[in-house]
């Protein structure tokens, strides 16, 4: 599978998202970055901006199987992983699977469940393999978390582990529609091509087999990203933790998470090599949700986003 071959599944994809998507473009082409190159998403937006409808498209345009978990105070690891019954007709146990055992999990509003079952989810997503009653159970090769997070509604929650966010690949921020965009969805939703109904209909097709993505991560090891580019993005991420504003930067994880995305974003534009616009584009959505500033600078009304842009500015792009 060649670097065209490889734009064009993309390209079908974000158009059949699309058609029940309206007006996410750029958040469509990060969920996607993080499905092809095999990690997970942290997805924060207001309640009604379709969170749970953009993973359950992808799932059909992707050809993979869909699972949500709704996060509530009194979930416990076991609603999760799943448990062994003990079957009487049989008399032995058995494993009925919780609803991680899929391929695309939608964890909605995961910051209100303790720490305690938030965890459950840490081996999944690093390893994808489930520890139940001490024996281990393998997850499909596609496994991908897309957590949700509303930003607005902090009452009853519980902030996420910094071990845990450093899991997600990218944050992905998701905004109400403009006014074009959103009468548009009121004009459809008065039709049979309201995107609820849109999805129901069978009218998204699936642009490959569940089986084609993990040729597609195979051949984004083979884009090229030269050695002074690597230099570039190493500086970037070692400069968040040098920052004067920042209390704890960003790891090595965050180095190999930008490093990735980079080479995605980049065969999504259809060429085989990086750029340093593709780090630079790619750089907020990585580092955002893993730089905790000092609070006198967030007193002061400095935001990450801020903080990131200041330091994309001060390193030297490579020639």
């Amino acid at each position: 599978m060649n670097t065209d071959r490889l734009k064009e599944i993309l390209t079908q994809a974000r158009h059949e998202t699309a058609k029940v998507i309206i007006g996410q473009n750029e958040v469509i082409e990060r969920a996607l970055i993080v499905i092809i190159t095999g990690n997970h998403a942290l997805i924060e937006g207001v309640p009604g901006v379709a969170k749970t409808l953009l993973v359950r498209t992808l799932a059909r345009v992707l050809g993979c199987e869909f699972a949500r978990i709704q996060f509530t105070p009194d979930l416990m690891p076991a609603d999760i992983t799943g448990t062994n019954v003990f079957n009487l007709q049989r008399n032995e146990f058995s494993l009925i699977k919780g609803p991680i055992f899929t391929s695309f999990l939608l964890a909605d509003e995961i910051n209100r469940a303790p720490a305690k079952t938030q965890s459950a989810l840490l081996q999944a997503m690093q390893e994808r393999l489930v520890t139940i009653d001490r024996e281990t159970h393998s997850l499909p090769a596609n496994f991908t978390v897309f957590a949700t997070q509303n930003p607005i509604e902090y009452e009853g929650t519980y902030p996420l582990p910094e071990a845990q966010k450093d899991r997600f690949m990218l944050k992905i921020t998701m905004k109400a529609p403009n006014r074009e965009e959103e009468l548009l969805l009121a004009q459809r939703t008065m039709t049979k091509e309201a995107p609820e109904a849109l999805l129901a209909a069978g009218s998204v097709q699936p642009v490959i087999q569940p089986e084609i993505l993990s040729e597609l991560r195979e051949q984004l090891g083979a884009l090229l990203i030269r050695d002074e580019l690597v230099g570039y993005l190493v500086d970037i991420v070692r400069a968040t933790r040098q920052h004067e504003s920042v209390l704890v930067g960003a790891g090595p994880r965050a180095t190999q998470s930008l490093l990735a995305a980079s080479r995605a974003y980049a065969a999504m534009s259809g060429r085989d090599f990086v750029t340093p616009d593709d780090i630079k584009n790619m750089a907020a959505p990585v580092l955002e949700h893993r730089l905790i500033l000092r609070p006198e600078f967030e007193i002061e009304g400095v935001t990450v986003a801020e903080v990131i842009q200041q330091i994309l500015q001060q390193i030297a792009v490579p020639r």
